[in-house]
């Protein structure tokens, strides 16, 4: 397999789910502004939706969507643990976790990153933002994880979107539930190495 990504957006969360899997994989950088692929290839014509992730199969399909993606490898190396068996209703309860995750977390981030963005526009961004991150907290003072006692997929996409607080200047000190959080995963030798390979740390 191969996952097409850029350093620290969205396909940061696959790129875990990849190592913490034990997949082998190749990892091709995409360039988003000039939408080449680090060997020159054309990203387009890869994923026609223009953004990452995409990861490439064996069988030569092309599976896009973080959310798609990371179910697909769970499902792939079942015994992982990553995700419960579908059909369960462990399994829908990821379902929602994902889908709050991409709805109300990661497209709430998306206003931030543009610079055309008016600052007042921002300013009522980071406050949706800081109901649902409390609304995150709350769950996340009760189990180390958001399915409980294990790590999850959606674990690895809600540390990837969550990241991005820092630089957005989106104040996560008031939770220590989230600082404890992320602090934890960061510290997961699978997203170590996920982190070191794109460049985000030494």
């Amino acid at each position: 397999m191969k996952l097409y990504y850029a350093p620290g957006a969205c396909s940061l969360a696959s790129h875990i789910v990849l190592r913490e899997a034990g997949c082998a994989f190749e990892l091709e950088e995409v360039d988003l502004e000039t939408h080449k692929t680090a060997a020159g290839d054309d990203y387009n014509g890869i994923n026609p939706k223009g953004y990452v992730p995409a990861l490439k199969l064996d069988d030569g399909q092309t599976l896009t969507e973080g959310v798609a993606i990371m179910q697909y490898l769970a499902d792939h190396k079942p015994e992982s643990g990553l995700a419960p068996r579908a059909g369960t209703m462990e399994r829908y309860r990821l379902v929602e976790w994902l889908n709050f995750i991409s709805s109300e977390v990661h497209k709430a981030f998306g206003p931030l990153w543009d610079p055309k963005t008016p600052e007042k526009t921002k300013d009522a961004q980071r406050k949706l933002l800081a109901r649902r991150i409390a609304y995150l907290a709350a769950r996340l003072q009760v189990s180390p994880y958001l399915m409980g006692n294990t790590f999850s997929i959606a674990d690895a996409y809600l540390f990837t979107v969550l990241n991005w607080a820092g630089m957005l200047n989106v104040d996560l000190g008031k939770w220590p539930a989230i600082g404890q959080y992320m602090a934890h995963i960061a510290g997961r030798p699978r997203v170590v190495e996920a982190l070191k390979a794109e460049g985000l740390t030494k």
